[in-house]
């Protein structure tokens, strides 16, 4: 993450935006992801009710704050891969993150790190445990050999969004307000009480404050959509038990586009495989999370 970023992401959460468009490193979602050095591989934190979903922290959000605190711990700036093991609920308020460094070499450093929240008694509660590889997007080979293509979604204005139908998620507005999401018609079956039986989930992405899209935002990016279970015939909360992203590439300016699809819903779990574009028609993020069936 470039200086002028990690500085900025230091004001206090609530502090008021700029006039215009939000800048990578001075949005919302910079200062709710912002992390202060305690001491050497330990942060302060202060997770935001602004990124909740159905009252719990949206996994995304946190990952985008660990991944904010590694950034700050490793060598290298960017999100190569991280993987995250969600061990319980998130909720709201105070919050710390120790890092440690696992091994640093020429071109890649990894780390983990994980997050607490603390109990009524006072002790620690691990929340999130992550472990990371991180390197320089910048460096990396403009090579790309692939059969993957960007999804076939139609034009955004032509796309739906939360005002264009009533609230189906009762507790999740405050997550949607700061989120610019326009779905594919053909994936919002379940907000209408008719869903598909596909397990699909494609559409527009942005952060309602017009901040573009960098490596970090990317992992909240890949955990944005509504699950995939809604267009199952699910309904409630969808809770992550493990979520691996990649990052690829530095996205480009303007809106992405994000698909999701789940092949294999058995035993009360299902998996979520996510593929996130840039306005540039390039993969610049994919993911794989296993997450726990709704229950009813």
């Amino acid at each position: 993450m470039a200086q002028a970023a990690e500085q900025a992401v230091e004001q206090p959460s609530g502090q008021a935006a700029q006039a215009g468009p939000a800048t990578i490193g001075n949005s919302e979602f910079d200062r709710d992801t912002a992390v202060t050095l305690r001491e050497e591989g330990v942060y302060d934190a202060e997770l935001s009710a602004g990124w909740t979903i159905i009252h719990a922290v949206n996994g995304g959000y946190l990952l985008a704050m660990l991944g904010r605190a590694l950034g700050q711990a490793l060598p290298h700036p960017d999100p190569f891969s991280v993987s995250a093991h969600y061990l319980t609920a998130s909720v709201p308020g105070p919050a710390v993150i120790r890092t440690q460094t696992v091994r640093t070499g020429r071109t890649l450093s990894t780390g983990q790190a994980s997050l607490f929240q603390y109990a009524e008694d006072g002790t620690e509660v691990e929340r999130i445990r992550v472990i990371a590889t991180y390197g320089d997007l910048d460096g990396l080979s403009d090579e790309v050999r692939t059969s993957a293509k960007p999804p076939a979604i139609p034009p955004l204005e032509h796309c739906l969004g939360p005002s264009d139908g009533p609230a189906v998620i009762p507790g999740s507005s405050a997550i949607t307000e700061r989120l610019d999401i326009k779905l594919d018609p053909s994936t919002v079956g379940w907000a209408v009480g008719q869903p598909s039986g596909k397990g699909e989930m494609r559409g527009w992405f942005g952060l309602a404050d017009g901040r573009d899209a960098d490596p970090l935002s990317l992992l909240l990016t890949v955990d944005a959509l509504p699950p995939t279970s809604f267009e199952l015939g699910l309904k409630g909360w969808t809770p992550t038990i493990e979520l691996t992203t990649h990052i690829r590439c530095r996205p480009a300016p303007g809106p992405l586009r994000v698909s999701i699809t789940t092949r294999n819903l058995a035993g009360g779990f299902l998996e979520e495989d996510a593929d996130v574009w840039d306005s540039a028609d390039r993969l610049v993020a994919q993911s794989r999370q296993l997450a726990r069936v709704p229950r009813s």
